[in-house]
C-alpha cells in the first residue's frame, strides 16, 4: 500500500443508539476518495491494509472509546487476511447485502466468528430462505426501515424474532419511526431522528440557555472576568454545574477549582467558553435528545476548530470561531428553532452569522465538511474538502480521530 493510498482514503462515521437513545456506536465508513463510490475496486488488499492501519495509525480504536465500530464488508474484504488486524472487542462487522450466501462465505464467516469478532448482516429487508444458514452466525441484523410499509415491517419482525438476533433499525428518520421500532422490540437505531424533534409552535430558550448564551457572547467579547462574575451571579445552578464540570473533567491541576474566577485563571478563557458551549447542550430539556447531540455537537466543534488551525496555524480566533459555527450549528435540533432565530440576540460577528445562516465562508465551508462527515455521504465529503485548499483526506481523518476522543471524554463525564 502505498503513502499516496493512504492519504487518499476518507474516514466517515454515523452514530448508532440503544433503546435509551445512548450513543453506543459508530459505523465507520471507508472509500478511497480518488474513486468513484459506484466503482468496485480491485485493489482490496490494499483498502483492507488502509482500514487496519486506521486503527493504529490515525487512533481509531482510542478514539471510538467505549463504543463499538460498525465496518462495512463486501465479499472480497470478506475473505482478505488483513481483515483479522483489526481489533476484535471493538469492532462489528457489517457483512453487506451484496454478499452471496454461498458455502465459501458461511464458513469463512463461521472462522470469523470463532475467532472471537461479533457479525451483522447489513440492510436485511426480506427473510429470503438462502441466507438462513448465515443469519444463525450473525450477532446483529440491520433492517432498512425506509423502503418496507409499517405492516411489511411489522411481517419481518414476526419473522426475524424467533432468531434471538439483536435488531437494528437503519435509516430512521423521525421519531415516529423511531417509536415504532421500539414497540417492535428493536434495540439499536441509526439514523438523525434524535436531531430532528417536533418542532414546537413558539417555544423559546430556557432562561439558564439564555443565561449561558450571553455568557458566550461575553467570552468572545472578550470581557472582563468581572463582567463574567456579575453576569453567573443570578444563576447558581449554572455556576455549580460549571464548576463540578471544571472539577470533573480535569485540567491537569491538583488543585479544587472553587470560583469562576479561580476556573478562569486555571483553565482559561477559551477553554471555559468551551464547556459554556457545551453546557447548552447539557442543559436542553427535551428527553433523551441532549446527550446524542451534545457528543455530535462536542465532536463537529472540536473537528471544526482542528482543521481550521491546521488550515490557519497560529490563528487563535479563526479556530474559536469555527468550534462556535460547530456547536451553535445543532442548536436547531436541540431547542426546534430557525438558527437566524436561536442567533439573533448573541451579537455574533458576520463571518459566524453567514456561515450558520447561509453556509458561505471558509466557517461555513468547514460547516459543510463537518455535515457530510457525519451523514456518509463521502462523495460530497470529497467535494467539499475540495474547496478547502490545504486539507488533506489524511488531516481530515486525522482531525475526526482527535475530535471523537475529546468528545468521548466529555461524554464519559456524568
Amino acid at each position: 500500500m502505498s503513502e499516496d493510498a493512504a492519504d487518499q482514503l476518507f474516514l466517515g462515521r454515523q452514530p448508532i443508539l440503544d433503546r435509551e437513545q445512548r450513543l453506543v456506536a459508530y459505523e465507520l465508513l471507508f472509500r478511497n476518495g480518488t474513486r468513484n463510490a459506484a466503482d468496485v475496486t480491485d485493489d482490496v488488499q490494499a483498502t483492507a491494509t488502509v482500514i487496519a492501519n486506521a486503527f493504529s495509525e490515525l487512533g481509531v480504536e482510542a478514539a471510538l472509546g467505549t463504543c463499538r465500530g460498525f465496518i462495512n464488508v463486501d465479499e472480497q474484504f470478506l475473505f482478505s487476511d488483513m481483515l483479522e488486524l483489526l481489533p476484535r472487542h471493538c469492532v462489528v462487522l457489517e457483512i453487506l447485502e451484496t454478499v452471496p450466501p454461498s458455502p465459501a462465505v458461511v464458513e469463512r464467516c463461521k472462522a470469523l466468528k470463532a475467532a472471537g469478532f461479533t457479525l451483522a448482516l447489513d440492510d436485511v429487508i426480506q427473510l429470503q430462505p438462502e441466507f438462513v444458514e448465515l443469519l444463525t452466525l450473525v450477532e446483529i441484523v440491520k433492517v432498512d426501515i425506509q423502503p418496507l410499509s409499517r405492516v411489511q415491517l411489522m411481517q419481518l419482525v414476526i419473522k426475524l424474532k424467533p432468531l434471538g438476533k439483536q435488531l437494528l433499525a437503519e435509516k430512521v428518520d423521525s421519531r415516529e419511526q423511531m417509536e415504532l421500532c421500539l414497540k417492535l422490540g428493536f434495540s439499536l437505531f441509526q439514523g438523525y431522528y434524535f436531531a430532528k424533534p417536533t418542532i414546537i409552535a413558539g417555544r423559546k430558550l430556557d432562561h439558564s440557555q439564555v443565561s449561558l448564551m450571553k455568557l458566550m457572547g461575553l467570552l468572545l467579547g472578550d470581557a472582563d472576568t468581572g463582567e463574567l462574575e456579575e453576569a453567573l451571579k443570578p444563576e447558581p445552578g449554572l455556576t455549580v454545574n460549571l464548576l463540578r464540570m471544571t472539577n470533573s473533567v480535569g485540567s491537569g491541576t491538583t488543585e479544587t477549582i472553587t470560583s469562576l474566577r479561580h476556573a478562569i485563571t486555571v483553565l482559561g478563557r477559551r477553554q471555559l467558553q468551551r464547556w459554556l458551549q457545551l453546557l447548552v447542550f447539557a442543559s436542553g430539556k427535551q428527553p433523551g435528545t441532549s446527550n446524542p447531540l451534545l457528543l455530535i455537537a462536542a465532536t463537529r466543534g472540536r473537528l471544526m476548530e482542528l482543521l481550521a488551525d491546521e488550515m490557519r496555524a497560529g490563528d487563535a480566533p479563526f479556530a474559536d470561531k469555527a468550534f462556535m459555527a460547530g456547536i451553535m450549528s445543532l442548536m436547531p435540533a436541540l431547542i426546534g428553532l430557525p438558527i437566524g432565530e436561536l442567533i439573533a440576540s448573541l451579537g455574533l460577528n458576520t463571518e459566524l452569522r453567514e456561515a450558520l445562516c447561509d453556509g458561505s465562508g471558509p466557517l461555513g465551508d468547514l460547516l459543510c465538511l463537518a455535515e457530510s462527515s457525519e451523514s456518509g455521504d463521502l462523495e460530497q465529503l470529497a467535494e467539499n474538502l475540495g474547496r478547502l485548499p490545504g486539507l488533506t483526506p489524511k488531516a481530515l481523518n486525522r482531525a475526526q480521530t482527535s475530535a471523537l476522543h475529546w468528545a468521548n471524554c466529555i461524554g464519559q463525564d456524568k
